[in-house]
């Protein structure tokens, strides 16, 4: 017996956001796709298109826009919210005001809050009545899925409810949705590999090499578990999708934002002129802060991570960066 369609609501309307309604909207159920800009909701309503965050996409028929939060959410059996981490308590703050204890509430960010290092679920928490709360997280170019592309990706939360509603709303035969219960390591994973994928861009445009990118990649991912394990994280979760799998993808691919604004610095841009190139977030740019204060914290060495602090916030050259991780001892490969 089939199953009665879905009313998700969706709360951003980037390229990521409307590529998860996108995928809602094609496994037939009803979206409710809400942004602040009545320009871009007038946009979608009136010509299916939304050329800022997909250009060329058409959007579904089953999505309809809004600029109301309470419409978006009243009555929505799945909340996604897809916001950037800096703005998420605000937006948070608003849907605890209509969100109602029972609704569930996944979140797609990946990013850490740097006032408080906290994670968008412990936002969520903090400002909203929800109960039950999870992450989508994984190797997920925004673009190639809109565009019907394969891919996957994992729902993670406490809450098997939670996990089956948010495979049930996003699965396709092009679109695989993986469940498991570790947020922690699947947000901290999120987060942290943002801040590797500037230094992968870096290295492209240095022409480095692949040998290089490789070192680099796999001695970012040693350093992110050792920060996500000491902070409670199981290992496991960094050899899945939301773990290795984001990591590769953010780091080789050139539609990754952290990938092109490690590019543009590596070509001598300031970090302002490269964030303004990108005309998007780049989550690595603030979470790079995030990422020193933790690994100090709970006493991990991640000279990587460091180093891309040093270049985004301490005028070290990109070129000068590689020269001093190429000079430090090598240790034991594998540790713990």
């Amino acid at each position: 017996m089939s199953q009665a369609p879905l009313t998700v609501a969706v709360l951003g309307a980037g390229n990521w956001g409307t590529a998860l309604a996108d995928l809602a909207a094609r496994a037939g159920h009803s979206v409710r796709l809400w942004m602040r800009n009545p320009a871009q909701a007038e946009e979608i309503e009136t010509k299916r298109t939304n050329a800022k965050a997909i250009p060329g996409y058409v959007v579904h028929e089953r999505i309809r826009a809004t600029t109301s939060l309470e419409l978006a959410v009243r009555g929505a059996d799945l909340v996604t919210v897809v916001i950037p981490t800096q703005s998420m308590r605000q937006v948070a703050r608003g849907l605890g005001e209509v969100l109602a204890p029972e609704q569930p509430v996944l979140h797609a960010t990946k990013g850490l809050e740097i006032d408080t290092l906290r994670r968008v679920s412990e936002i969520l928490r903090e400002e909203t009545c929800a109960r039950q709360i999870g992450v989508i997280s994984g190797p997920n170019i925004a673009a190639e899925i809109a565009q019907g592309r394969p891919a996957g990706t994992l729902v993670a939360s406490p809450f098997p409810r939670l996990v089956a509603l948010g495979r049930r709303a996003f699965s396709s035969s092009r679109f695989r949705v993986f469940g498991g219960d570790d947020v922690l390591g699947v947000e901290l994973a999120g987060a942290l590999k943002n801040v590797v994928a500037l230094a992968a861009g870096m290295a492209t445009q240095m022409e480095l090499g692949e040998n290089a990118k490789a070192l680099l990649i796999t001695r970012g991912s040693a350093e992110i578990a050792g920060i996500a394990r000491a902070m409670g994280a199981r290992a496991s979760t960094f050899a899945g999708l939301a773990g290795i799998g984001d990591l590769l993808v953010t780091c080789a691919s050139p539609l990754s934002r952290n990938h092109r604004a490690g590019a543009a610095l590596a070509r001598g841009m300031t970090l302002e002129q490269a964030v303004a190139s990108l005309g998007q977030v780049a989550e690595g740019v603030h979470t790079a802060k995030a990422a020193r204060v933790l690994a100090a914290r709970h006493g991990v060495e991640a000279p990587l991570l460091d180093r891309v602090h040093r270049v985004l916030y301490g005028g070290l050259a990109p070129a000068d960066a590689l020269k001093q991780l190429m000079r430090l001892p090598a240790g034991r490969e594998v540790a713990g």
